[in-house]
């Protein structure tokens, strides 16, 4: 409706409501209003007041006499042994402060204080290449430090200090993919501090997502689509693109990979928030479900109070298997993690042999179960054919019995073995609280010609590497096995005990029947696994596995699987073609070694269960 010589007074709804829920009214703009006049900035004077504002954040960290910024040919590998002290106790770091120099550096060095000097070095050249001005060879020994030291910086950067140090890769890149990727990430985490922080003024933490019935019809900004919950995915292609275009640096790959990896594995994020809707939904167009009941199901496992206590000297962590084969083969898994500091061992005997159970329950740490006719009626529960399902029961039976004896119980099988980088109580209790089940990446053997596996190799996915390489490393069968694995990729979980409602599974951990959301990774705790320790065991297992086992057609990845790899070679090419299987991607070759040590995707270690068997048990009988 319009007036004719006067303002019109037309009114129109908006599409957002008022805290009272009402909508509110607002008067129409008149014809005598221009758009320029109708619009009306976030920040009062627009771009020009965003740039002057900061602008002025950038001014140069200014220098007393004597001060000097850090040395371009700066000796890194003398700094990565050197520890920053309290500068308070150091009379040339000590206030009063003479400089803007002398601040910053105080202030870095007193936060990190016990970190290595190549970590306040990195951190000092951050603070200076913020600015709008700086001295001119600072970008090129940000450049060198993270070329030459990154992986020092990688282990010991905490989750700030690697966003803050991949945002000066996108100021100061030495090439057009670190500054693009740089860039992107910046973007990307910068946003996430803004609408997190909103989000928090909503009343609900950061792991809560919005139950489904809550949306309103309103527009979003700039005429953009709502994301569909169901199957949109703008929240993949984010993320994929972001950590294809870092695999274009070498440099810059580790770190935005770590950044990326973090970032998926948070369940504190609109990430996780929008895949918990996204199942949610699913799960309510299937089965007609309450969101209320479903939002129940997804809720991360809730950690005993207890957790917040545990320090290294305090934690108290065992191991749950279930266990067939020769007294040999099951006393060098007791003995080489005994020896790594198990408080207990939980072995559940498949198929019992009492001498086999008798021996081993000489040792007070060790628990036998022999899991025969009479021990299965006596818990009430038929014996599962599957021996996956008698895995899992066994090993959730331990959970609960562990609870009040134990922190942390693994569950891994008789061909796995842990090896630490550190003490396994050290690394558990370095988890976070809110963390119920850490998991530890696979490892598989490769195949020596006598002795014990000494290499191992992972995936390239745990590695870090783009999917290409494997046709590298396998250049027949790499693009057919994902992460040129024959054994499984997931991995194995440690859980914690004493939560209510949880059942240990043989690769996760579930609460209330799903997988449980708040889980870490214990990436200095990887899982040997000898699969196929020789040709002959590889032979040996082969029928079996493929009937019930890790062989069986079930794949649901694109690769053709070990299921479908094996029997098309069994049945066109015979043990020939399944030798040439083995040979390329199994035994321990110079030339295999070569070219996953190339891709960073090698693991040597010096690894004698026999001689742990040993000194822990002495002879066999």
């Amino acid at each position: 409706m319009r007036g004719t010589g006067s303002r019109a007074t037309v009114l129109r709804m908006n599409d957002t409501p008022d805290s009272g829920g009402a909508r509110r009214i607002s008067p129409a703009p008149s014809d005598s209003q221009s758009p320029d006049e109708l619009r009306r900035p976030t920040w009062p004077g627009g771009i020009p007041a965003v740039l002057t504002q900061m602008e002025g954040r950038r001014d140069r960290i200014d220098y007393a006499q004597g001060d000097a910024p850090p040395a371009v040919n700066l000796d890194f590998a003398q700094l990565s042994t050197q520890v920053v002290g309290d500068p308070d106790a150091e009379p040339a770091e000590a206030g009063p402060f003479r400089s803007g120099y002398h601040r910053k550096r105080h202030a870095l060095r007193k936060e990190l204080a016990g970190q290595s000097e190549l970590v306040f070095l990195n951190a000092l050249l951050i603070a200076h290449l913020r600015k709008r001005e700086f001295p001119e060879h600072l970008p090129s020994l940000f450049h060198r430090l993270w070329a030459e030291q990154g992986e020092h910086l990688l282990e010991r950067l905490n989750q700030r200090w690697l966003v803050s140090s991949v945002t000066t890769f996108g100021d100061h890149g030495a090439t057009p993919v670190q500054r693009s990727v740089g860039l992107g990430l910046t973007v990307l985490f910068g946003t996430m501090k803004l609408y997190e922080t909103e989000r928090l003024y909503s009343g609900r933490t950061p792991d809560k997502a919005f139950p489904l019935d809550g949306k309103v019809n309103a527009r979003l900004p700039m005429e953009m689509d709502a994301y569909a919950i169901g199957g949109g995915g703008l929240d993949v292609n984010m993320i994929g693109r972001l950590w294809l275009e870092a695999e274009g640096d070498a440099v810059i790959a580790p770190l935005a990979h770590r950044l990326l990896d973090l970032l998926v594995h948070d369940d504190r994020t609109l990430f996780r928030r929008l895949m918990t809707m996204r199942t949610r939904k699913a799960r309510k167009d299937t089965h007609g479900q309450p969101a209320t009941t479903a939002a129940k199901a997804e809720a991360p496992a809730p950690v005993p109070l207890s957790a917040h206590e545990l320090t290294a000297r305090t934690l108290r962590w065992g191991i749950v298997s279930t266990q067939r084969g020769p007294l040999p083969a099951l006393a060098r898994f007791a003995a080489h993690h005994l020896e790594l500091g198990a408080e207990a061992l939980h072995l559940f005997l498949d198929e019992p042999d009492e001498a086999i159970a008798a021996f081993l329950e000489r040792h007070p740490n060790i628990h036998v179960t022999r899991c025969d006719a009479a021990w299965w009626q006596a818990t009430g529960k038929e014996r599962p054919d599957a021996h996956q399902l008698r895995q899992a029961h066994n090993a959730t039976r331990a959970l609960r019995e562990t609870a009040g004896s134990l922190d942390w119980l693994g569950h891994v099988d008789v061909d796995e073995f842990l090896l630490p980088r550190r003490p396994v109580a050290e690394l558990l209790s370095e988890v976070s609280p809110r963390h119920a089940l850490a998991r530890m990446a696979p490892v598989e053997a490769l195949a020596p010609g006598s002795g014990w596996p000494q290499h191992f190799k992972r995936t390239h996915h745990h590695a870090g590497q783009p999917k290409a390489v494997l046709q590298d490393i396998y250049p027949t069968f790499g693009l057919h096995l994902y992460g040129g694995f024959l054994s499984h990729t997931s991995g194995k979980v440690f859980a914690r005990t004493g939560i209510p409602e949880t059942r240990l599974g043989i690769h996760t951990l579930k609460y209330r029947g799903s997988d449980a959301t708040n889980r870490a990774r214990l990436d200095d705790l990887p899982l040997a696994h000898l699969h196929a320790p020789s040709w002959e065991h590889f032979h040996d297992h082969l029928a079996f596995r493929r009937a019930r086992g890790s062989y069986r057609p079930r794949s649901e990845r694109v690769e053709m699987g070990q299921a479908n790899l094996i029997a098309f070679l069994a049945e066109e090419e015979g043990e020939a073609g399944l030798r040439m299987l083995f040979d390329e991607v199994c035994a321990d070759t110079p030339t295999l070694r070569d070219r996953l040590a190339a891709h960073d995707m090698l693991l040597t270690e010096t690894f004698d269960p026999d001689a742990a068997v040993a000194r822990v048990f002495g002879a066999l009988p």
